[in-house]
């Protein structure tokens, strides 16, 4: 029996392009995954084709990412950046831009769709029917795992997504879950087939995100180098809670008043998502904690220079509400920094609790503020975690994401077609 082999992939991105910088509108480590993933998969010999809607006039119908792997820029609705909520309105638009590309070529042109979040889901659903060709998707988030995990002040995700993400289970050929607590939300939640459920841990970009002296990271950000660093990194949002961390930081100072000279409360990233209706919150927050002086509020960075914030931390904070993986903190742990996480999701698993870092239960910031105190009066126990964060970060790479990935697309190409596939080196 002739053997297939994984030559080309349509990785399908509706609501966000891999070319946005993560941390600012609906970017973030799902834009990070899509390009490392593809990235490397090109270095196994596969192409890749990723799908995104045009938000501009001027950007070109296709762009190289890199030697491999091509962005196309489909029109579908208006060159502007578009609320999520308005999105399903342009799906039949994306959806026709697809179809009309792949049928610019010879039939068989991909061998498998990749699609990311629900609505790109329902894309390639409808695609893969035409084009004979397994779905493979990756939620990166669940309303219904949202839903049961809301910020206060959140507002629920809409039924209409409930049904769509729903829909997508029901007829995926493989469901990628980032963490077998996700796997488990999927079967629990969703009623998924634990046969076509897949876990694939993402990976860090170990060549960027490497340890480094943090005093010269602290002399380019301009940081004081006897100040306790507490970065926040990550879209502004209410699901991701950097008001609790401003809010811990508050009691922080009132318990006690001479941190006051020495603590730097960091937030690098940009509003998002629910957050756009209220841009300047978290400005107004510090100022109505009485904080402003010690919190630096900073604009989405692109790796190289956020790599230089996580050396400079003292402690990377990530109290978000519900995480399917929690990049920021395997990146920063990666740089040796240890993290002070949610016990949420997939942050679980991204962090070793008291190994390369602390897990921290609720989101009380009383208990946020215990904790923290806790850490920056214990230097050795830091040292400690550090050297943890960084063995623990070692272990996750991007060329193993796409080396399990690889095998997830021959395994739903096989089931299909009913044949063998080869992987690279076979």
């Amino acid at each position: 029996m002739r053997r297939r082999r994984v030559n080309r992939v349509a990785t399908i991105s509706m609501h966000t392009s891999p070319l946005d910088q993560p941390g600012t509108g609906d970017a973030g480590g799902m834009n990070v995954y899509i390009v490392e993933c593809a990235k490397r998969l090109a270095r196994l010999g596969v192409e890749v084709e990723i799908f995104t809607r045009a938000t501009a006039r001027d950007l070109p119908p296709v762009a190289e990412l890199a030697p491999g792997v091509l962005v196309r820029h489909l029109t579908a609705g208006p060159y502007e950046e578009m609320d999520r909520a308005e999105l399903p309105g342009q799906l039949c638009a994306f959806l026709s831009e697809v179809l009309r590309t792949e049928a610019m070529y010879d039939p068989g042109r991909y061998d498998v769709i990749h699609s990311h979040y629900w609505l790109s889901g329902q894309v390639g659903w409808l695609a893969k029917e035409r084009w004979g060709v397994p779905l493979v998707h990756t939620m990166h988030t669940m309303a219904k795992v949202k839903n049961l995990l809301l910020a206060r002040g959140d507002k629920p995700e809409p039924a209409a997504r409930v049904i769509g993400e729903q829909q997508v289970v029901d007829v995926a050929d493989r469901l990628v879950a980032n963490t077998a607590d996700e796997a488990g939300e999927l079967i629990d939640l969703y009623g998924a087939d634990p046969a076509r459920v897949a876990v694939v841990n993402p990976g860090v970009n170990l060549n960027v995100f490497t340890p480094a002296s943090q005093g010269v990271a602290r002399h380019r950000l301009g940081l004081p180098q006897d100040a306790h660093v507490l970065l926040f990194v990550g879209r502004i949002q209410p699901l991701k809670a950097p008001d609790v961390l401003l809010r811990a930081a508050s009691r922080m100072l009132i318990d006690e008043p001479a941190l006051r000279e020495r603590l730097v409360i960091a937030c690098v990233g940009g509003p998002s998502g629910n957050g756009l209706a209220r841009p300047s919150f978290l400005t107004e927050l510090a100022t109505e904690l009485g904080i402003a002086d010690v919190v630096r509020l900073v604009p989405p960075a692109p790796q190289e220079e956020l790599a230089d914030w996580y050396r400079a931390a003292t402690v990377t904070v990530v109290p978000s509400y519900s995480e399917s993986f929690g990049l920021v903190a395997l990146e920063s742990q990666a740089c040796g920094t240890p993290v002070a996480a949610a016990a949420v999701g997939g942050l679980r698993t991204a962090v070793r609790d008291g190994v390369s870092g602390l897990l921290v239960d609720g989101h009380d910031p009383a208990d946020w503020a215990i904790a923290l105190r806790r850490l920056l009066s214990a230097p050795r126990r830091r040292e400690r975690l550090s050297a943890g964060a960084r063995e623990h970060a070692a272990a996750f790479g991007w060329q193993a994401t796409a080396a399990r990935l690889m095998e997830v697309y021959a395994g739903a190409i096989a089931h299909l077609h009913q044949v063998p596939v080869a992987l690279p080196g076979n």
